[in-house]
């Protein structure tokens, strides 16, 4: 069979070379990025160096304070105990005071999951958003937690 369209050799050559350089372009990039991230792992070591020295920026403790939150009904109110060590929350207890029937239902699932959530957790990296279907009381949390992280600053 005889192709009637054949490339000449030349113009071949040329694109064999032009693929070549391109993979070399790219394989270029490639020694760039590993580079960068050599030091950025360095730099990274070196933060959690003086990431231990934030790392003790609430004294250990046990903190209560009270959190509220508004339902479509009223303005419901929880209390939140938490104990930490080393920035960790090791233990919380959260109390409810539910005004409408709605808010006991909600509060009960919410004081039900809280503790898997947050315990063992740094104290900063938590932001409850949603326990066992309760979104609101959440809110009361999150407000309690703040005043117990000013409350315990070192």
């Amino acid at each position: 069979m005889i192709r009637t369209t054949a490339v000449p050799r030349p113009v071949r050559v040329g694109a064999a070379l032009v693929g070549v350089a391109g993979m070399m372009a790219l394989a270029g990039c490639a020694g760039t990025t590993d580079a960068q991230a050599e030091p950025a792992a360095t730099t990274g070591s070196g933060s959690s160096d003086s990431g231990s020295s934030t790392a003790a920026a609430y004294k250990d403790g046990t903190y209560t304070a009270d959190g509220t939150y508004r339902t479509p009904e009223t303005t419901e109110q929880i209390e939140v105990t938490i104990t930490l060590a080393d920035d960790k929350i090791t233990a919380v207890e959260v109390t409810g005071d539910p005004q409408a029937p709605q808010s006991e239902q909600y509060q009960g699932r919410f004081i039900g999951g809280i503790s898997d959530e947050v315990v063992g957790k740094d104290i900063d990296e938590i932001d409850v958003s949603r326990v066992a279907g309760s979104s609101l009381t959440s809110g009361g949390f999150n407000d309690a937690v703040e005043k117990i992280k000013s409350e315990a600053k070192a």
